[in-house]
Parts: C-alpha cells; sequence; structure tokens
C-alpha cells in the first residue's frame, strides 16, 4: 500500500467535510439520504408548522426523559431542548454515524444525548441513562420501508420503554406507524400537517 492510498480516505473525508459545510446542514441530510433512503423518511426535514404541532401536546412539566427516534440533523432536537425542563434529557437514537456524528459537533445542550444505536434497542438505552421508562418517544422513522420485521419489533419495544401516561408520537407520510402505534396503545389521536413537503399523518399513541 502506498502513502497516496492511504491518503485517499483521508481526502474524501475532506471533501465531504468540505461539501457539508458549503450546503450546511441540509447538505448533510440530503447525503444521509442518498447513502441510507430506506432509514430516511424524508429528503427534506420537517417544517416547523409539523415541529409545532407534534410536540404541542407533550406535557413538558412532567417530562425528564425524551427519546427521538431518527433526529437526522436536529430539526426536533432543538425545539425539544427549548421546551425541555433542565433537569431533563433528550436521547436521540440514530443508525446513521454520519448524523450522530454532525449532532455532536453541533448540539452542546449537556441534556443532549445523541446514541448510535437502532430503536428496537430503546429499553436499554433508556436504562443506560439512568432512567426506567421514557416519558414522551418521538419517531420519524420510515416504518413502512423499514425491512421485514424491524418495525413491529420498534413499535413493541417502544410501548414497554413508555412509562404510563407518555406517550408515543409519530408523523409520517403514510399510514405504516400509526397502525401500529394502535396496536399496542389503548388511545391514539390523529393528525394531519398540510404544511410540510410533502403533507403527513400525525399520531400521538398515549398509554392510558
Amino acid at each position: 500500500m502506498t502513502s497516496q492510498d492511504v491518503a485517499k480516505p483521508k481526502l474524501g473525508e475532506r471533501i465531504k467535510r468540505r461539501a457539508q459545510h458549503f450546503f450546511g446542514p441540509w447538505g448533510v441530510f440530503f447525503q444521509g439520504f442518498i447513502e441510507h433512503p430506506v432509514m430516511v423518511g424524508s429528503i427534506i426535514p420537517s417544517s416547523r408548522f409539523t415541529i409545532r404541532r407534534m410536540l404541542a401536546p407533550v406535557d413538558w412539566d412532567n417530562c425528564k426523559v425524551f427519546v427521538e427516534y431518527g433526529p437526522g440533523i436536529g430539526t426536533f432536537c432543538r425545539p425539544i431542548l427549548d421546551r425541555l425542563p433542565r433537569d431533563g434529557i433528550l436521547i436521540a437514537i440514530d443508525t446513521n454515524p454520519l448524523y450522530i456524528d454532525y449532532l455532536k459537533r453541533t448540539i452542546t445542550d449537556s441534556r443532549f444525548k445523541p446514541v448510535l444505536a437502532s430503536a428496537e434497542d430503546v429499553e436499554a438505552i433508556v436504562q443506560a441513562h439512568g432512567a426506567d421508562h421514557a416519558d414522551f418517544i418521538l419517531s420519524g422513522l420510515p416504518f413502512s420501508t423499514l425491512p421485514d420485521g424491524i418495525g413491529p419489533r420498534i413499535a413493541a419495544a417502544t410501548y414497554r420503554a413508555t412509562r404510563k401516561g407518555g406517550a408515543f408520537l409519530t408523523y409520517q407520510f403514510s399510514s405504516a406507524a400509526r397502525d401500529l402505534t394502535a396496536q399496542h396503545y389503548s388511545r391514539v389521536e390523529n393528525g394531519f400537517e398540510w404544511l410540510n413537503i410533502l403533507p403527513c399523518k400525525l399520531a400521538w399513541g398515549w398509554k392510558d
């Protein structure tokens, strides 16, 4: 192996970082979509209208542990941290190291806990952060395109990880996430947000 062979990955990484810097967060988001389209729900981050509607029902005064699946470039992370109590934590779980690396570099809030892992492991991840359950869990994962069996396993693990009185919040273009939520949560509220690209279906599954 020559010194040029060793330099190639480093040069490619430098080019990638420069592209990310030039295009900003949207460039990082788009790159993640291109590399892992099955695991990213959209080619464009959610709108502020979707964010506001999804988070509106959350009981922030009684929220100490908030979990997000598929945080991407942190479109929801920052609004969540703005609302989260000072002694709360936000656990952001993603399987894409590109996104986790970006979040670690750009969000310095001590309450923010980015984790490179699968949402299937949410119970163990929550416990590793010193809690028995999560108060609220948010997901933008594309349940309709996930590999066979993963969606149902995530939904079941999510229900077990949610405390009584808490909720599982989902936003997606199809009804797959809502249907999986209804298999576990006794009360599911539905919504729809037109001011998003593309318009998306919203659901809040409450663990009564």
